[in-house]
């Protein structure tokens, strides 16, 4: 049995807006499950002195749980655009690929220095240990 054009557009559109919303919805809880994992983290230190800014590894985990609350968000983009072509739509689509292109950029940038800076922290320590000092 052959879809017509008329049929298969019954079937693939509800699809589409069913996938692009439980995509969006992705999106949202990724967002939510990257605060909650930061947020426990930094539980332990809320008896401590607040530091001035927010650690690095903080940033950089939130950093990479809004990449991938992104990448859902993109999927959700180029869906409803399959279905629903407009300027509005493609507009969107294009401007949550840019950000997530530099986000992407800039958080890989970062976790590159990050790991140069403990690398370099761990022949520090190593070579004051072989000295026998602290």
């Amino acid at each position: 049995m052959a879809f017509t054009g008329t049929a298969a557009e019954e079937v693939l559109v509800p699809l589409a807006r069913a996938t692009s919303l439980l995509l969006e919805g992705l999106s949202v809880l990724t967002v939510l499950a990257g605060l909650v994992a930061i947020s426990r983290d930094a539980l332990p230190q809320l008896g401590r002195r607040l530091p001035q800014r927010p650690s690095i590894q903080a940033r950089l985990s939130f950093g990479s749980w809004l990449a991938l609350a992104l990448e859902f968000q993109l999927g959700a983009d180029i869906v409803s655009t399959t279905v629903s072509p407009s300027k509005a739509h493609l507009i969107q689509l294009g401007v949550v690929a840019v950000i997530r292109t530099f986000l992407n950029l800039f958080l890989g940038r970062e976790i590159e220095a990050e790991q140069r800076q403990e690398e370099a922290s761990e022949r520090q320590r190593d070579q004051s240990y072989r000295r026998g000092g602290p």
